[in-house]
Parts: C-alpha cells; structure tokens; sequence
C-alpha cells in the first residue's frame, strides 16, 4: 500500500480523501494557497504546505509549484481529488514521470475521453449508445447548420473540450444556431484552449444517469451501480441518487454492461464514472438505434457525488482507488457486487436558493445535522470565511436508508437541523425540493429545477 499521499485539493474533497489515508495508515500531505489556510482539511494532515495565492493558475493548477511540495516533503503518490488538476492528461504525465505514482486513470485513458467528439467516436465503435451528432467538429457556423438539418432541431451545442456543465448551449432554429456556435466557440476557446465545438440532438425532457465504474489493478472493469443526477442548475447538479427510481432491472443490466465496454474500450485503470442520457423511447421515437439511454462523456476521476454508491455497495472508493494504484486487490468480489439500500446525496452551495448565484461570506454559525443514516462530507466550519476564487460547494449531506421513501424523510429532518448563518446558502432549496411531489415520485427529469423557478 501506498505509504504517503500529497492531496491535490482542497475543501471538503480533500477532507475527505485524508479521511481515508490516515484511516489506512497513511502519511498525508495537504497543498493550500492563501485564501485555504486556515481550513479544516489544512489542520487534519499531517504536513501541509503553502503553495501559492488565492488564484488557482498560480496554486492548485500551479503543477511546479505542487511537485516541489511532494518533493520536498517525500510524497510517494498524488490524489488529485476532482477538479484542478485531476483531468489533466498532461499533469498525469509528469506525475508518473517525476517517479510518483499517479491515483487515478493513466494519461492516456484521460486523453482519449477529454474531448467529447473523440470519446463519442470510441463508444460508438465499442457498442455503446451515442445519441445522433457530429463526428468531427464543425468547422464553422455553416458546418453547424448543415450538421443540425440532417440530425434535426433542437440541437446541443457544446464545446469538444469542455466539463462539468460549461461551454454548452441550446438552439432550436439556425439563427439561434450561429449565434450559440460563437458563444461556445469563444467560450470553449477562452476556457479550456481549444475551440472545438460538436453538434448534438438535445432531447428537451431527459433524465441524467451515470454509472459508477472501477478499473481494477488486475486489468478488469466493474460497474457499481448507478446514480440518477437529473436534479441540475445551469447544466450543474444539485441532487445525486442511487439506485435511480427511473432504472428498470432490465435497463440498469444494459446500462451496467454498456459502462464495463466503454471502460474496457480505453483500458480503465482506477475509478471513473460513464455519463448517460435517459431517454424514453416515447419521447425519441425518431432516433435512429435509441436504446433508450445514450453516451453522454465519461468523467476519468472520482465523481463528487460517489458517497451514495459508497452507502449502496458499502465501499470505500477512494480506498480503492488507493489499491488500485498500489496494484493491490479491490476489498470485495468483483463477482460477487450486491447493492443494498438508498442513498441521496445533496450538494449545500454557497449561493442563494433562488437564483443560484455565488454569496461568500464569514461563517457565523454552523451546525451539521446527525442521526442514523445522515453524513456530512464538509469543507468549511464555524468561523471560516468562504472566498469567491473557488467552487461555492461548501458541504455534501447524504443521507442512507432502507428505503427511497426512508431515506427522504430522514433528509426532510437533516435539512431542517442544518443551521448555516453568514454566507448565503442553498439549504431552502433543499426544503422545498423534498416536499416537491414530482421530486417525492421520482418522476422528474432535468427541467424539474427550472419548473420550480
């Protein structure tokens, strides 16, 4: 087993992470900039080092700068946690070239799924869904018209190189066309270096599943379920589930089997999770091949919302991406995966419950809820300052239980017992969205958000 760990975060990922390191009997190393010193996860390892200012270009993407922290203190491998860093093949690359080892899928794997159109490409060919768009990038505005009459309106525009929510847009008719592709495109350019943009069939009521994958260190990919994560704003989830209440045995057997080929397409080493778009067949009677669920884009990290396939299978993913990279065994049968229970998971922003836009501010006040089956994944305290250089995610609360139905009373309580004064936050929307009938039905989809502001 690896026997020092630098952690490449910050907040509640990194808090996290540390959890189970020192649990293992692992040395950790935390990295933080200016703004982070005075955070929880900073007094929870065992060394820490300051490794830059707030801006992130100059600390947590700042690779030198965090290379010189594993150097100086003996790090033997990098946790790159979720964001930053941990997607960049590059960074990868000089990790395992500096001697260290890298926890997480290799550089190529990486590669291979960071740009939409050619992870599309690899699916398709490996026998996995994709839903009806480009199989280059569209060049141009024209390009983008002439892709969308032949795959029909309404179309997805999205940026080739982009994640986690951003560098996407809607249109309906070829006016709107022209004008998203030089949003996108300008966007995709500013933001990730890489103006590529892809044209895709926007199914307008659809439900977002992902699968939950694990590439073991023996060369085999497993499928630990799924979760249901159509609770979104501004293409950003709020609200993670598993099981999903949309997924039939029947589907969830397809879905599971279609994630095992994608990772085994690129060679899946460690934990990854495959995306998905559900969509009935009576809403997309017209596409070519449906199987009622299409490719979405694969994510080559640990996911934020993985606790609730943690409270499902009853594992510990990030200790087994630590066995993973340490070429170790998994701690349970890979033929042997058997879920049990209902877990939620739901994101406690630093922003307002309406509009959703960033509030930061000195935290007053804050009291995390308890009871069975309640966790608090948390980055902040009483007296810590939340600052506007970093994501607004302040805590995750999941809740597990027996039932769906069990599970979200115990939500509707912990939701009440979470007390947060100072920064703006989002526990009301919680509140509202649990006595929410079509969230109570699992019957919603991606809209459910926008239909209740």
């Amino acid at each position: 087993m690896i026997e020092s760990l630098l952690v490449a975060n910050r907040g509640e990922i990194a808090r996290r992470i540390i959890r189970t390191a020192k649990r293992l009997g692992i040395r950790v190393i935390a990295v933080h900039s200016e703004a982070d010193a005075d955070l929880p996860f900073v007094a929870e390892a065992d060394e820490a080092v300051l490794i830059g200012p707030p801006n992130p270009a100059l600390s947590y993407r700042n690779t030198e700068a965090i290379l010189a922290a594993a150097r100086s203190t003996g790090a033997q491998a990098i946790h790159p946690g979720y964001g930053f860093l941990s997607e960049n093949a590059e960074f990868a690359r000089t990790v395992e070239a500096s001697g260290l080892i890298w926890v997480g899928p290799d550089a190529d794997a990486i590669t291979a799924m960071g740009d939409k159109i050619n992870a599309r490409n690899l699916m398709a060919a490996a026998g996995v869904p994709v839903a009806p768009g480009t199989t280059d990038p569209a060049a141009d505005p024209d390009a983008a018209v002439t892709a969308a009459a032949e795959m029909g309106y309404p179309v997805m525009v999205k940026a080739a190189a982009g994640g986690g929510g951003m560098g996407m847009g809607v249109a309906v008719d070829e006016a709107a066309l022209r004008t998203e592709y030089d949003k996108v495109r300008a966007f995709a350019e500013r933001m990730f270096g890489d103006g590529s943009v892809l044209i895709e069939r926007y199914f307008p009521r659809v439900r977002h599943v992902e699968v939950q994958i694990l590439g073991l260190a023996d060369g085999r990919v497993v499928a630990l379920g799924e979760r249901e994560c159509s609770v979104q704003r501004r293409n950003q989830k709020l609200v993670e589930e598993s099981p999903s209440p949309a997924v039939s045995p029947e589907l969830r057997s397809r879905l599971l089997a279609a994630a095992v080929r994608a990772g085994e397409a690129v060679g899946y080493r460690n934990a990854g999770t495959v995306e998905c778009l559900l969509v009935p067949r009576e809403l997309d009677s017209d596409a070519p091949g449906s199987e009622d669920f299409f490719f979405l884009e694969m994510n080559t990290r640990l996911q934020v919302e993985h606790p609730v396939t943690e409270y499902v299978y009853g594992i510990d993913l990030v200790e087994e991406q630590l066995r993973v990279a340490s070429g170790l065994a998994p701690t349970f049968d890979p033929d042997a995966l058997t879920p049990s229970g209902h877990a939620v998971e739901m994101r406690i922003n630093a922003e307002d419950p309406k509009r959703f836009l960033p509030g930061p501010g000195v935290i007053r006040t804050w009291v995390e809820p308890t009871g069975e089956g309640v966790r608090v994944d948390s980055g902040y305290t009483e007296g810590n300052t939340v600052t506007p250089f970093y994501d607004s995610l302040l805590a995750k609360l999941i809740i597990s239980g027996a039932t769906r139905d069990e599970v979200l009373d115990r939500a509707k309580a912990a939701v009440a017992a979470f007390q947060i004064e100072g920064p703006k936050n989002n526990v009301p929307f919680f509140a509202e969205l649990l006595d929410n009938e079509e969230f109570r039905s699992g019957a919603y989809d991606t809209g459910i958000v926008s239909r209740m502001r």
